[in-house]
């Protein structure tokens, strides 16, 4: 049974990941929806500053709240996580290569099941690599908030199976206002599947998270090469839709029931993974 330190120290930690998501929600939302209905146009200088500052909440958040706990020494550890870049080539090869994988799958599904190709994306592919390679280091915003604090934090007490699937739901939602941003792609389009999408994603994240021994490089890499890879077969609808509603193209549909069978998969993967990450060489 644990003693009254014990119950302490764990309590401290779980008010210190409530402390870590207001703070990640409140800078963002206000930034976001700032940009939204101000209306500040998202291609204007403040604009840009408004959305950047926003995109970086997550990152800030945890660098606070470890500052406040853990003093100069928890925030160089924090830090530390970005460092981890040598990992075994294939993790590479995973975070460059899911999105483009689960969505060729989706397109061959949508062959198989209408008889015709989806609609395929018009960017130059070689340009996605040099935009993956510019963007990663962006991704350090959201990946040293989401994955290199709150997720080791949360399955320390849920398990990582359990974490990812709770973070997922809480990173789907702080995306809430990027819905209300005419310029954006989200404009307009069902956030309830973006949710459930984004849970599934977060699965993923937190696979490569745990097979690499905690490396929060690796997984700004897969955000990266998400977002930069996924208009390869876009789901949008055109137009847009309502915002809370649940209409969604065939395409988003499929590509969500392909991210859930993965997700399914590095769940079962993951449940049979024991012990502290941070010490654990990858295989």
């Amino acid at each position: 049974m644990p003693d009254s330190s014990q119950a302490s120290g764990s309590a401290a930690r779980g008010w210190a990941l409530v402390a870590f998501f207001v703070m990640a929600f409140l800078l963002m939302w206000a930034c976001f929806f700032t940009v939204a209905f101000a209306p500040i146009p998202a291609n204007t200088l403040l604009g840009r500053i408004l959305i950047l500052l926003g995109a970086f909440a997550p990152a800030l958040a945890a660098l606070a709240t470890t500052s406040i706990t853990e003093g100069r020494c928890g925030v160089r550890g924090l830090l530390g996580k970005v460092t981890r870049w040598r990992e075994p080539a294939k993790y590479y090869v995973f975070a460059l290569g899911f999105m483009i994988a689960i969505k060729l799958t989706a397109a061959l599904i949508h062959r198989a099941a209408t008889g015709a190709w989806p609609r395929f994306g018009h960017e130059t592919l070689i340009l996605i690599p040099v935009a993956i390679a510019f963007s990663t280091p962006f991704q350090i915003g959201e990946e040293l908030g989401w994955r290199g604090y709150a997720l080791p934090g949360m399955a320390a007490r849920l398990g990582f199976p359990g974490a990812s699937l709770l973070l997922g739901l809480i990173w789907g939602a702080w995306h809430l206002p990027q819905f209300f941003i005419r310029e954006g792609d989200s404009y307009h389009q069902s956030f309830p599947v973006f949710v459930l999408g984004t849970t599934a994603l977060s699965v993923a994240f937190a696979w490569l998270y745990v097979r690499t021994g905690g490396s929060v490089p690796l997984t700004m890499l897969l955000h990266a090469a998400i977002n930069n890879s996924k208009d390869i077969v876009p789901s949008g609808v055109a137009g847009g839709t309502e915002t809370f509603g649940f209409h969604a193209s065939f395409v988003s549909w499929v590509t969500l029931a392909v991210l859930w069978v993965s997700a399914a998969c590095f769940l079962l993967d993951m449940s049979k993974k024991k012990g502290n990450i941070e010490l654990t060489a990858p295989d």
